[in-house]
């Protein structure tokens, strides 16, 4: 199943971590990235259309400014990522155009991606780059990305891309063999090759800090493969220091750890609202509307709300959470939640009565309704 489905892969992304592309002084290693440019030129060779996302714009800075370590204040992480995005792309370039590829630099923030026309033009570029040959390369905007350089990480940032250009394939290379059985810096465990499906058994051997030069470590890497294969989509996670690793992925090889797609791949539509925007307030459901919603998958009517979380307006994205605090959906709300404190519980021939008018028989409508998978609630 695995070389089946990665053989399938016309559209990958590849993330590649700051460890990996750093030697032991934490400067940026020209060999690394040449031979990553070379691989990656394979790819596209073979037909693959590959985007990558790269981690080492604070790393380089830090190294080319000659501090110590890495900085905790934030204007001068910013500086850093200033000056060693500069160096990144200067090196990226030189490696591919020694392979015949020009590159493209993208800079995204959060926002860019969360309001519905910039998220599609973004998207537009980044096909535009492809079609024409172009190797997009893409990294957080560490300068003006406040969040991301405090609590994120550019794992994230590969899955949404993945979610964004609907790849079919995300690749994250880190500085582990993958997915272990125990923590691999205590020098136990075992490599956990396959994962058909994301429980929280899994979930809990992602414990530990991030690198000591980048964001990112395995949980933020598990966050982004579940944001992924929810999508329909396959992942791996290997060492970026193995030889040849990526052109040894594309070929179905047993290296690092496969995450297998967790069902039918979704719409675009639908991604951005799973994925992209950040909700607004929380409804909190009945059993009944709970189980319709996962076995059926039918809209959601006010009968069904136990109760409404926050202040949002009509349109705003909303998470869907069981009694039990499982989230089982998120979608576009078709009531303020002033409305559905009125309405909740109530049936659909009651609402214009509550309200003075009624819009919508739903208070979201399975079109706008994206399963979650029965996910804990937690971040946006």
């Amino acid at each position: 199943m695995r070389t089946q489905l990665i053989s399938k892969a016309r559209r990958v992304v590849v993330k590649v971590g700051s460890n990996v592309l750093s030697d032991r002084t934490g400067h940026l290693s020209e060999r690394v990235i040449g031979d990553l440019a070379r691989q990656v030129a394979a790819a596209r060779g073979g037909g693959r259309e590959t985007v990558l996302v790269t981690s080492g714009a604070i790393s380089a800075g830090v190294a080319q400014l000659g501090l110590a370590s890495r900085p905790k204040l934030l204007p001068q992480l910013q500086a850093a990522a200033a000056v060693g995005q500069s160096r990144l792309m200067q090196l990226y370039a030189a490696a591919f155009r020694r392979e015949g590829l020009e590159v493209g630099q993208i800079l995204l923030t959060a926002e860019d991606l969360k309001a519905r026309t910039r998220h599609l033009n973004a998207r537009n570029t980044i096909i535009a780059l492809l079609e024409k040959g172009v190797v997009p390369i893409i990294n957080e905007n560490d300068t003006v990305s406040t969040d991301e350089i405090k609590f994120g990480d550019n794992d994230t940032l590969s899955a949404l891309v993945a979610n964004l250009v609907a790849a079919d394939l995300l690749v994250i290379l880190t500085d582990t063999r993958g997915l272990m059985t125990e923590d691999p810096r205590k020098g136990k465990g075992e490599l956990i090759r396959e994962v058909e499906r994301m429980t929280p058994g899994i979930e809990t051997l992602a414990r530990g800090a991030g690198s000591a030069r980048g964001t990112g470590g395995m949980a933020s890497k598990l966050r982004a493969v579940k944001m992924v294969v929810s999508s329909g989509e396959a992942a791996v996670i290997a060492d970026g220091r193995e030889r040849e690793i990526l052109c040894r992925i594309l070929r179905g090889e047993d290296v690092g750890t496969f995450f297998h797609p967790a069902g039918a791949k979704m719409d675009g539509r639908k991604r951005w609202i799973a994925w992209f925007v950040k909700p607004r307030g929380t409804l909190i459901v009945d059993d009944g509307a709970a189980a319709a919603l996962l076995r059926k998958g039918t809209s959601l009517l006010p009968s069904g709300i136990r109760d409404v979380l926050g202040e949002f307006r009509d349109g705003d994205t909303v998470r869907v959470t069981a009694a039990d605090g499982r989230e089982i959906a998120r979608g576009l709300s078709n009531y303020s939640a002033a409305d559905l404190r009125v309405i909740r519980g109530r049936k659909t021939g009651e609402i214009a009565g509550l309200l003075g008018h009624k819009d919508y028989d739903e208070a979201v409508h399975r079109d706008n309704l994206v399963l979650m998978g029965g996910r804990e609630t937690g971040g946006g």
